[in-house]
């Protein structure tokens, strides 16, 4: 029986840990081809060495406008998906408190970096006439609750990107969400830096959060909507957030 992934081009962020990691696990597993960046060269290499007919790694920071260009190149023509999941956190620091070096590199990361490789894939999506975009955002994107300025702005921002590009590019066959996690078992570690978030955040997040979800749950709601049976969803932002969304 054919896998839903079968001979696909798919572009994954952050494909070393994590999120990224378990994403571009079952999108191989499901036969794609998986273009997988990340700053860890080592943590890539062994990505490749489980799969090694299936992931294409590339290692760079994506700060670098050059990782955008050269992750769409390695495509040769045809991207079927990009995921962006690589993010970074921004210690809590409230705007009061955060400086330009924090707020410039979150936001580079968690949404400009975005932009650009959704830049770089539509007009072959669109030559294709068919495509899928798969944002992570966050809780955080959603709500003003869960972090620091600058990632909270950040996500808000990825959401808004979606939206925005779902809605411009609906009669393309380009389809763009994205997914809203609660806590997840990542590398992300909560980094309280900020008297004001420490005062304010911990008891909130406490009472809210009913478990932390394993990297590979939210890859199952990522794959999906890069999948074919999400051919009707379009500009959805998916909590998958074990109900926290729904307090």
């Amino acid at each position: 029986m054919p896998s839903r992934f079968d001979g696909q081009t798919v572009i994954v962020t952050g494909a070393a840990s994590g999120i990224g990691r378990a994403t571009s696990v079952l999108l191989a597993s499901e036969g794609a081809r998986v273009v997988a960046t990340d700053l860890s060269g080592e943590l890539l290499d062994a990505l490749h060495r489980e799969y090694p007919d299936n992931i294409d790694p590339i290692v760079g920071d994506l700060t670098d406008p050059g990782l955008a260009d050269a992750a769409i190149a390695r495509c040769a023509g045809r991207i079927d998906a990009l995921v962006n999941v690589a993010g970074i956190m921004d210690a809590f620091l409230a705007v009061g408190e955060v400086d330009d070096v924090t707020w410039e590199q979150v936001v580079a990361v968690n949404l400009t970096a975005p932009m650009r490789l959704m830049r770089g894939a539509l007009p072959l999506m669109m030559q294709a006439g068919r495509g899928a975009i798969v944002n992570v955002a966050s809780e955080a994107g959603i709500k003003g609750g869960c972090a620091g300025a600058a990632y909270t702005a950040s996500k808000h921002g990825l959401v808004g990107l979606t939206r925005n590009t779902a809605f411009l590019y609906a009669n393309t066959g380009v389809r763009v969400n994205a997914i809203a996690p609660g806590p997840v078992e990542t590398g992300l570690r909560p980094d309280f830096r900020s008297a004001i978030a420490a005062e304010r955040l911990p008891a909130l997040l406490k009472a809210s959060i009913s478990r932390i979800a394993a990297p590979q749950e939210l890859a199952q709601a990522i794959a999906w909507l890069a999948s074919a049976d999400a051919s009707n969803v379009n500009g959805a932002i998916l909590p998958v957030d074990g109900g926290w969304s729904a307090a």
